[in-house]
């Protein structure tokens, strides 16, 4: 397991919480998770009760940073010391990268009796099964190509909801004209890629954002298409407060929330902030797909990556993946994080306007094939790639890269580096 250890890893295990996993009990749960917001963890809180009603204790691995890089330099650790937790948040790629290392569990003869390759859509079991094997649970679905609005600071500006990338500028321009923050955002590197996997999709329509971001089609990559995706997030981040670097995602939600700024383009986990709040969709706030998104879906899962636990641990471990995967869990996790359920029969009655949104366009997309890993999130590419597409947008947001011509260069080279 020596190639997942790393001096940070070795520095970071220790808040991880190495000694407790070293401590196993039978009858606990341990999960490592980036699950640190209040909607996060108000989320998680629904599985930890359902756990508890069957006589299993949940143990905390959180380790904070919502794109969950630290997470996984914890993750790292621990499985390089053969102290696996019964459980990690994780996403696509990075479960199939530990199965392939051969260190993750078999849920097969779970998801055989429970049905999962009936219910959990094709495309999350490409990364939720390995070589023929249940790996992981899926947990959700979340999107990525959405706007937040503040509804009120909304109906004080007189604006409306925006098609395209062109009436979005507008409606920032008469935000700022009111004297509000036009646009929230986290100056962090998976936020910023974040919302230009929405603006590639806006600006080059979806054939465009699955040869480039998911075939990573050279020609695509250094495309003008690309240039004036990279010229469109210049202008639109003009409209951020000076602020903004370093801001965790929860912060830049809670400005919207507190109507300090208009609108957020976010996952959408950035609901379950607003309905932490107590906040309700068409009256406090208000959910668009980006401008000229409509119809497709940029998505990423989370999903808890099941390690090979001994024998004396993989009760509580079958007792989290059926949990997980069940529809009343689906349902309540869900409606509180802000995405979608993870299995296609689970109906959308407890959903509010947001969620059931979001629920037809996840069938939609799935069916009209406009569905796409979101590169941003880890669904587009490997880790590497994706990581050197968010230095790439991050340089660029932040004046080390100048110009638009630069920046396909270098994400043109970042991505074939990383190949």
């Amino acid at each position: 397991m020596s190639k997942f250890l790393s001096s940070a890893a070795i520095a970071v295990v220790m808040m991880a919480g190495l000694g407790v996993a070293q401590a196993a009990d039978v009858k606990e749960v341990q999960m490592l998770h980036w699950w640190t917001s209040g909607g996060e963890a108000a989320a998680l809180n629904v599985l930890k009760q359902d756990l508890s009603k069957e006589g299993f204790a949940w143990k905390d691995v959180p380790v904070a940073g919502g794109g969950g890089d630290a997470a996984m330099t914890a993750l790292k650790a621990m499985v390089a010391a053969g102290t696996y937790p019964t459980a990690s948040q994780m996403l696509g790629y990075t479960v199939l990268d530990y199965a392939q290392a051969g260190v993750m569990g078999d849920l097969t003869e779970t998801a055989k009796k429970e049905g999962w390759d009936k219910s959990v859509p094709a495309a999350l079991q490409k990364f939720s099964v390995y070589d023929g094997k249940w790996v992981a649970a899926p947990v959700n679905v979340h999107s990525v190509n959405w706007l937040w609005i503040n509804k009120a600071v909304m109906d004080k500006i007189g604006g409306t909801q925006p098609k395209t990338f062109d009436e979005l500028i507008a409606l920032l321009d008469k935000a700022k004209a009111a004297g509000v923050i036009p646009l929230a955002l986290g100056g962090q590197n998976w936020q910023e890629a974040t919302m230009f996997d929405s603006i590639v999709l806006s600006t080059g329509g979806p054939e465009f954002y699955k040869k480039a971001f998911n075939d990573l089609d050279e020609e695509s990559l250094k495309s003008d298409t690309m240039k004036k995706s990279f010229d469109n997030l210049a202008t639109i981040i003009k409209y951020v407060d000076p602020n903004f670097s370093g801001r965790d995602w929860n912060l830049a939600t809670a400005m919207v929330i507190k109507g300090d700024a208009l609108v957020q383009v976010m996952g959408d986990w950035a609901k379950g902030e607003f309905v932490a709040a107590k906040k309700t969709p068409d009256t406090d706030f208000l959910c668009y797909r980006f401008p000229g998104t409509d119809g497709s879906v940029v998505y990423n899962s989370d999903m808890f990556g099941m390690f090979n636990v001994p024998d004396d641990r993989k009760a509580a471990q079958v007792a989290l993946a059926t949990a997980t995967l069940s529809k009343s869990f689906q349902s309540a996790f869900n409606v509180v994080k802000g995405s979608v359920p993870a299995r296609t029969d689970v109906p959308d009655t407890d959903f509010d306007a947001c969620g059931k949104k979001g629920i037809a366009d996840l069938k939609a997309a799935n069916e009209g094939g406009t569905l796409f890993g979101s590169l941003a999130q880890g669904y587009g590419a490997p880790p590497a790639i994706a990581n050197a597409y968010k230095d790439v947008v991050s340089k660029f947001v932040h004046g080390q890269i100048k110009t638009s011509d630069e920046a396909v260069k270098q994400l043109v080279q970042a991505i074939d580096d990383a190949r």
